[in-house]
């Protein structure tokens, strides 16, 4: 399991109750795995497997599961269903194919919302997911409050069991954090140059341009001069970077030094 040295708390800050996720007489330990995997992704750990094919516990799935270990661990198995939701308030069953059953249908996106919403007042909700090859049957699907589809090409909407899964993780851990990310460049430490400092480093760029005779013919320059600084006024360069940069012309121009940081030794530098 990777680690980040400078978490932010906001991507922490999960207060609803993550849901469960289902999977309905899985055939294969890998998928089991790769969906426990995308589960621990996003912050799930309940996971539910019901009659899986070739049994459980399996080695398979632990290896597909690449370090999700306490997702596995705590992997239960039910014989049916109807036992496995038993404890849920609310279920989502997911399905790519439209059904004969009256159902509201949802996107995961929408689903999400739903879910947090019963999560933040402690209820338990669930996603339920079918077999790798025909998904759920309408007896099951009955037993959910909702269907969830993703808005997947109509032509090819089969994903597999853990993509499926990713998805519906995706968007409830985005809801429940307010789409809070782990991690941001932090500004105090690599800060915006500032405008001097920029103008200074134009000035030094455009002077060993002109050494180097490279703005021809002369009455083309102010319009190179223009298109250059636009280049790098859209690069939003930090003072690291300008400094970078300010040493690459010196080290063109074959300077020693480094170009000083206060504009009033311009006439020292390098």
């Amino acid at each position: 399991m990777s680690k980040n040295a400078n978490i932010r708390e906001e991507a922490r800050a999960v207060t609803a109750k993550p849901p469960a996720v289902i999977l309905c007489e899985p055939q294969l330990g890998e998928n089991i795995g790769t969906a426990a995997r995308a589960m621990a992704n996003f912050g799930l750990v309940d996971l539910r497997i019901v009659n899986p094919r070739d049994g459980w516990p399996s080695e398979k799935a632990k290896a597909a599961a690449s370090r999700a270990d306490h997702v596995i661990e705590k992997v239960q198995v039910f014989d049916s269903v109807e036992a496995a939701i038993a404890d849920l308030r609310f279920v989502f069953a997911t399905t790519a194919r439209s059904r004969e059953v009256p159902k509201p249908v949802r996107g995961p996106d929408e689903a999400a919302q739903k879910s947090v919403s019963l999560g933040d007042q402690g209820y338990a909700t669930g996603y339920l997911f079918g077999r790798e090859r025909w998904g759920l049957n309408n007896e099951e699907i009955a037993l959910a409050d909702e269907i969830v589809t993703l808005p997947v090409d109509p032509d090819f909407a089969s994903l597999n069991i853990a993509q499926a899964v990713l998805v519906c993780a995706y968007e409830w851990r985005k809801t429940a954090t307010s789409g809070a990310l782990p991690f941001l460049l932090s500004e105090e430490e690599h800060p915006p140059a500032t405008k001097d400092n920029i103008l200074r480093f134009f000035e030094h760029l455009e002077s060993a341009l002109d050494t180097a005779t490279f703005f021809r013919p002369p009455e083309r320059r102010p319009h190179m001069v223009r298109t250059l600084r636009n280049i790098f006024q859209k690069a939003e360069l930090t003072e690291q970077e300008v400094r970078a940069l300010r040493g690459v012309i010196a080290s063109l121009e074959g300077r020693q030094t480094r170009p000083r940081k206060e504009r009033g030794d311009a006439d020292n530098e390098e």
